[in-house]
């Protein structure tokens, strides 16, 4: 593709003074970005709404909404976490700088801007949060398990594979708000000393079932990565196991069948690929002399039930 072709980063430009817009907008077009505009925290927000743009530059001092309350709304937005926000300004006390990269800044310039350091800076931050999402992707097509948070839970990110394990286990679309009270609450725990660094977190699921959340470690200041996987009450897929003389995996997904899971529900759950789950259920169906599902579920069901 030609240079002139490439798609354009885009930064969104947050100051609520002319002189500041005009002197910044002038210096990024000349670097090649696309420039948005937005004179307070509130239109800000607005904008990101509608686009979602590569970088944000944003002023700490304005009036109503200052930037450092505007970048932590910003932050509270799936489509803006991983978004790198350089604040600009004329505060140049530790404690401001603090106050800037608590509320998820990645960076901090003070004014007046020096154009060739600001344009250094932006490629940096381009670069990283490039890399950071590539690594998003990959891990994407492997079909991992995987959640980052924040140190309240908020979650940064997640694969695709393990919103559906989280929804399949909790019952519900929404599960992830479950996920992340108790994540919040353990990494309290974690910082007082009072959590063990290898204990993970369990939680109940829909139907006798265990949602297993592994802490993996924290990534840069306050990103919390955990892997997640699902598990069936031990008993049950046990008692199916003798019963049926089935393998071990065949226990846990018949268990699955019985509680009405569909067949990508279970894969989720147990890691596995639809066509692995296909090729269990044959062998669990010539096990309990059946033909079909719902026969099987049936089956599984009435052991279940027995005490």
């Amino acid at each position: 593709m030609n240079p002139a072709q490439q798609p354009r980063d885009i930064v969104l430009l947050v100051d609520d003074s002319p002189d500041s817009l005009s002197f910044l907008t002038d210096a990024l077009e000349q670097s090649g970005y696309s420039v948005l505009i937005a004179t307070s925290g509130s239109s800000a927000l607005s904008i990101v709404e509608r686009i979602t743009p590569d970088l944000i530059l944003l002023d700490a001092v304005m009036p109503a909404m200052d930037g450092f309350e505007t970048c932590a709304r910003l932050k509270a937005l799936p489509s803006v976490a991983q978004i790198p926000v350089i604040f600009m300004t004329g505060l140049t006390e530790t404690e401001h700088v603090v106050r800037a990269l608590g509320a998820g800044g990645v960076d901090y310039l003070t004014k007046p801007i020096n154009i060739e350091e600001l344009r250094a800076r932006i490629r940096v931050h381009l670069a990283n949060a490039r890399s950071a999402q590539s690594a998003r992707v990959a891990l994407d097509a492997a079909g991992r398990h995987l959640l980052a948070t924040r140190r309240n839970g908020q979650t940064l990110w997640s694969t695709p594979q393990a919103v559906r394990l989280i929804n399949a286990a909790m019952g519900s679309d929404d599960g992830l708000e479950t996920v992340s009270g108790r994540i919040r609450a353990w990494l309290l725990q974690r910082e007082n000393g009072s959590q063990p660094q290898d204990q993970g977190i369990s939680i109940e699921a829909t139907g006798g079932a265990v949602l297993v959340l592994s802490f993996l470690g924290s990534i840069g200041q306050d990103e919390h990565l955990f892997r997640l996987t699902g598990q069936t009450q031990q008993n049950d897929g046990e008692k199916l196991r003798q019963t049926f003389a089935l393998t071990g995996r065949e226990s846990e997904v018949l268990v699955w069948i019985a509680k009405g899971k569909s067949n990508r529900d279970i894969g989720d759950i147990l890691g596995l690929s639809a066509r692995t789950v296909n090729k269990h259920l044959e062998q669990i169906y010539v096990k309990l002399g059946v033909e079909n599902r719902a026969s099987a579920a049936v089956k599984a069901a009435n052991v279940l039930m027995q005490t």
